[in-house]
């Protein structure tokens, strides 16, 4: 063994893997030739792969995994003005003002996440009935507060091209509750998800957790609290299909306009697009 050699596996060191020494666009090439789920995989067991994943490259959102789903204009758009957040080892989440956009970290499929601002709420743009405002815990700049209403309607749309191809979604909708919530209690929400112009599958669903014993044997389904301390509800399943160039629009939807009770106190984020867990 040489000196040089052997200098060089002390300058490695036992912890570290021979990876490591290589230059970093070497590395971010190496990584953009493998899938998304094999690149997370590869950053758990290499400083140098996990140091490429938190770069500025393009790898994770221009070249390799989301094309050709997304336009390119539209991703050169993305890549140079984003605002940024590392929420794991290789799962970067990119911000948009209305849509986050990121990689499930166990499949390596494509999430987002649009904003309240990019979802149809009825009688949204009337102040006396909704608020438009900053939350520091929000991932986008502003968020919708329920002042008083009693015709509840919230519709969101995306296309599944920008989702990975042949996998079952769920979506949901992300939520806080405000002191002063009213009138959900005990009160079943109409949710549905749904191809555009098709019948849509619906369910029921609450945004308090307090049902009464009836409401639980009915299956319907309850909130959650999350990771990031916001609230979810699943509005429903879809299928994203496996064919890019004839995208299906899905639409997700929450409705209670039958009941006529005033309705206060939510605060809405926005409605999650992520895979199924199997």
């Amino acid at each position: 063994m040489s000196e040089n050699h052997g200098k060089r596996r002390r300058e490695i060191g036992s912890d570290s893997s021979p990876f490591d020494s290589f230059p970093e666009d070497c590395i971010c090439k190496i990584v953009s030739c493998t899938s998304p789920r094999d690149a997370c995989v590869v950053a758990t067991v290499s400083k140098a792969f996990e140091s490429a994943a938190k770069s500025d490259v393009d790898m994770l959102y221009g070249r390799s995994f989301f094309r050709p789903s997304m336009n390119p204009l539209f991703l050169h758009r993305v890549i140079s003005h984003p605002r940024r957040s590392y929420t794991s080892r290789f799962a970067r989440t990119l911000f948009l003002s209305t849509m986050s956009f990121w990689l499930d970290k166990a499949s390596g499929k494509k999430c987002i996440m649009l904003s309240a601002m990019n979802i149809s709420i009825m009688w949204g743009d009337t102040p006396q009935y909704w608020e438009w405002i900053t939350f520091p815990e929000a991932r986008f700049k502003r968020v919708a507060k329920l002042l008083d209403l009693c015709w509840f309607e919230i519709r969101g749309r995306t296309k599944t091209r920008v989702l990975s191809p042949r996998t079952r979604y769920s979506a949901y909708i992300v939520f806080k509750k405000v002191n002063h919530c009213n009138s959900f209690e005990d009160v079943a929400i109409e949710a549905g998800v749904g191809v555009v112009g098709n019948e849509a599958s619906t369910r029921f669903i609450y945004f308090d957790a307090r049902v009464d014993g009836l409401s639980l044997r009915r299956r319907r389904r309850r909130p959650h609290e999350r990771r990031d301390g916001w609230m979810e509800i699943e509005l429903g399943e879809f299928f994203s299909g496996g064919d890019i160039m004839n995208s299906d629009e899905i639409e997700m939807s929450a409705l209670e306009t039958k009941l006529g009770h005033w309705k206060s106190g939510l605060i809405i984020q926005g409605i999650e697009i992520r895979p199924v867990r199997t």
